[in-house]
């Protein structure tokens, strides 16, 4: 039996049981949720930042909110600010079928946008189209750039979201229209490496950024703002982040659920649920 607090997660939703001397936003009793905090959220009680908190609106359960926050807002920092998608643009998402890519099919349908979304698997392909994705590319045996350029007529699009990294970033250049922007934000294939500068030039004056849900959400105002749109996403039912039974698992079995992530048989979020 794990002993508890065990000094991992960082993400959770509960009930606030005490607050500090001078703490104003929250009470006791208040349903929260939090993301960005210190390790720690593996356990029943955690000692949070009350700045790190966002209050849980009532229709919206501890699962949902546990489940969506760190994700939610990470889309929320990609297609609100980082470059901010506007109803009938088209634009490229990496891994699409992803926790993270499910959340951006849906957050972009919501915009009236239209995602393209590279997946790994036919099987893939139609979880990200459920989700919302306008179009998806099997990059197993499809081209990247060719089937962007395809779909748009040859126009191509304005920014291409990657958090995939190494493997894709020449694919992802390639997707861009001129002066287009390339937002890295994650190197789930290794990190890009020794670039010259100059084939941003090459590729057609683009440009390039590396953003962190850090950078832009740094502030009590900034998470009460993106939570405030994610909840009402979520609440309305324009995103769906209800978690199937499977990959729900006691705070004591977390080994189990790592194990089944490491598996790679999971989709979307799972969740440790104290007893």
């Amino acid at each position: 039996m794990p002993q508890f607090p065990s000094g991992l997660g960082t993400e959770a939703a509960g009930v606030v049981t005490k607050v500090g001397a001078g703490v104003t936003s929250i009470e006791v009793g208040d349903r929260v949720v939090y993301a960005q905090s210190s390790l720690g959220a593996y356990s029943t009680v955690h000692n949070v930042p009350a700045e790190k908190v966002a209050l849980l609106p009532e229709a919206i359960s501890f699962e949902q909110g546990a489940a969506a926050f760190l994700k939610g807002l990470t889309v929320h920092y990609l297609l609100r600010q980082t470059y901010e998608i506007k109803a009938g643009e088209i634009f490229l998402f990496h891994a699409a079928a992803g926790g993270v890519g499910q959340i951006a099919c849906q957050w972009a349908k919501a915009l009236g946008a239209k995602l393209i979304g590279t997946v790994g698997s036919d099987a893939k392909a139609e979880r990200a189209k459920q989700a919302g994705a306008w179009a998806t590319i099997n990059y197993q045996t499809e081209d990247i750039a060719q089937r962007v350029s395809e779909l748009t007529q040859g126009e191509k699009v304005s920014v291409v979201y990657d958090s995939v990294g190494k493997s894709t970033w020449l694919a992802s250049l390639d997707s861009l229209k001129k002066r287009g922007l390339m937002v890295s934000f994650g190197n789930a294939s290794g990190p890009v490496t020794g670039v010259d500068l100059g084939i941003l030039n090459q590729k057609g004056s683009l440009y390039v950024t590396r953003p962190s849900l850090n950078g832009y959400i740094n502030s009590h105002q900034d998470l009460l703002s993106a939570s405030h749109e994610l909840f009402s996403l979520i609440a309305s039912g324009a995103i769906n982040v209800d978690v199937p039974d499977t990959q729900k698992f006691a705070l004591a079995d977390a080994k189990k659920a790592h194990e089944t992530l490491q598996s790679r048989g999971t989709q979307g979020s799972s969740l440790l649920i104290p007893e």
